[in-house]
């Protein structure tokens, strides 16, 4: 299936700066609010159903020179769904 990129950013940040947005995404999941994004121009406002599939991953790319490690937190629904059930801990 083809993928449209709606918004993309990358940027270096200090795990606190990461946590505090975090936090904010997580907040307003949590209140049933719309996630907007926004960096530089571009800009999307998103609207999670209340309960979309939360996909977890962590992975190693190896190749020239030291290893890079990831950990991806990934929200995913169709449009108009309300997602499945499931269960994940995170410690």
């Amino acid at each position: 299936m083809p993928e449209e990129v709606l918004f993309e950013t990358e940027q270096n940040q200090s795990r606190s700066e990461i946590a505090a947005y975090l936090r904010t995404v997580a907040d307003k999941l949590e209140d049933g609010e719309s996630v907007t994004l926004t960096s530089g121009d571009q800009t999307v406002t998103l609207t999670p159903p209340e309960r979309p599939t939360f996909e977890v991953k962590s992975e190693r790319e190896t190749g020239d020179g030291r290893d890079e490690l990831s950990l991806e937190l990934e929200i995913e629904w169709k449009e108009g769904d309300d997602g499945a059930d499931g269960s994940l801990d995170i410690e």
